[in-house]
């Protein structure tokens, strides 16, 4: 058991194949959750249009879904030391009246 707690951090080699290295933008994600996943749906709403699709879909574990925050939030903060505050307006999970962050 104590080779475990000391084992080093295995390496991941990562491969990524041309269509996936040019990614695609989205400017709104809807998510939502059942009790042994969460899903990530990322959209492209353009103006002047109330239609779109979703351009991909996460599905992730619970775990994973919360070391995601975890990173995604060390990631934010890095970049705010090196670049200044994201001016993203008032958080909508503090107003009791909506939940859409848009």
């Amino acid at each position: 058991m104590e080779d475990l707690d000391k084992a080093q951090p295995q390496q991941i080699q990562v491969e990524i194949d041309e269509a996936t290295a040019k990614g695609c933008y989205a400017n709104l994600a809807l998510l939502a959750h059942s009790e042994t996943e969460f899903f990530f749906d990322f959209l492209l709403l353009q103006p002047q249009s109330p239609k779109t699709k979703v351009l991909s879909r996460i599905i992730s574990s619970p775990v994973h879904a919360k070391r995601f925050l975890w990173a995604l939030k060390d990631n934010i903060e890095k970049y705010e030391a090196r670049f200044g505050p994201i001016k993203a307006g008032e958080n909508p999970a503090s107003a009791k009246s909506s939940k859409f962050y848009q």
